[in-house]
């Protein structure tokens, strides 16, 4: 292939090819395995562009302007809008490096507003999951404790697993907050928690009765094992281990611990093909849904969720189409009914 030579910078500074792999090398010390991966995908896809455009790797970093912004962008449209987006975002962080490297003086001001102005933006993905599913697992999850068991850590595991499970349901925490959850946060009178959120936020989070009882049923059970515990109660967990490994010690469950809770008791009650559909933030989408198709307030929605941006919580707005269709056939099709039979 003959690369362009007219016009070609000639510097002391290294070649295009020279600085990527100075800035892959960077980011193989600083971030995953496959972020690199993806970073040195991104960066293949760029020197693919740049033998299209007849650029040679070896030229000069200096060859590198504003411009390329626009041939990388345009290149990129083979690809899906979110893979695009990646490797512009890639690119983009390609010449931030150069730039505090001082390999080039470039303004990067204008390269994102090149890139807002020629990327597409990816479609939003909608919140799915199986709300009849879900409903039929909290129904599940309530009639655990009048289950037979063999002994009594078995009981005492059906009695933690409805409260997990229906505190997911009834409050939108999500799996880690939950498995942190400490009988000192909780208000029972108040019905309310005070917890360290996502981003390192406080947020209050409010129970319903079903959750309360199931809480204390599980907990007063347990009392036994928290009274003879070395610990003050107000820092045990409200849901703890309960298998060999945690012996008599009261062991918060982990996140992992929590999505086998979840489950397994959709196996229970789903059957097998049902496990993987339902996730501990399913839960979370369940509760969201709940709050706007009891309220249609989409600034309340948003508060009980504590989503920070209000987009987010819009996407559950879809969820309630099936009730406008209702609604639309009840306010048209019966002025049309009423037409005909006139």
């Amino acid at each position: 292939m003959n690369f362009q030579s007219q016009g070609t910078i000639k510097s002391d500074k290294p070649s295009i090819q020279e600085c990527i792999q100075k800035f892959l090398e960077n980011i193989s010390l600083t971030r995953s395995e496959n972020t690199f991966k993806t970073y040195r995908n991104g960066m293949n896809v760029f020197c693919e562009m740049l033998a299209e455009n007849e650029i040679s790797p070896e030229s000069s970093v200096l060859e590198i302007t504003e411009e390329f912004t626009a041939k990388f962008a345009k290149y990129l449209k083979y690809y899906s809008s979110a893979t695009e987006n990646l490797y512009i975002n890639v690119y983009k962080n390609f010449l931030e490096f150069l730039t505090a490297e001082n390999l080039i003086d470039i303004n990067l001001f204008q390269v994102k507003q090149l890139i807002g102005q020629r990327i597409r933006k990816p479609g939003i993905r909608l919140p799915q999951f199986p709300q009849e599913d879900i409903e039929k697992v909290i129904s599940y999850a309530l009639e655990l404790p009048s289950k037979l068991c063999e002994n009594e850590m078995d009981s005492l595991i059906n009695l933690r697993d409805c409260a997990f499970l229906i505190t997911l349901a009834d409050t939108g925490l999500r799996i880690h907050e939950a498995c942190n959850l400490r009988r000192g946060d909780i208000d029972w009178f108040k019905k309310k928690a005070i917890i360290i959120g996502k981003g390192n936020k406080q947020a209050v989070i409010r129970f319903s009765e079903r959750s309360i009882l199931a809480m204390r049923s599980y907990l007063h059970t347990r009392g036994n094992l928290d009274g003879n515990s070395s610990r003050q109660l107000a820092v045990l967990p409200i849901f703890a281990r309960h298998d060999k490994g945690a012996g008599k010690n009261i062991l918060p469950i982990t996140t992992k611990t929590g999505r086998m809770i979840v489950s397994q008791r959709v196996e229970e009650c789903l059957g097998k093909e049902a496990v993987g559909t339902i996730t501990p933030h399913s839960f979370r989408h369940y509760f969201v849904t709940c709050v706007l198709k009891k309220t249609g307030n989409l600034k309340i929605a948003q508060e009980f969720a504590r989503h920070t941006n209000i987009a987010v919580t819009q996407r559950y707005t879809h969820l309630a189409n099936d009730e406008l269709d209702s609604v639309y056939k009840k306010i048209f099709d019966v002025d049309n009914q009423e037409s005909q039979e006139t």
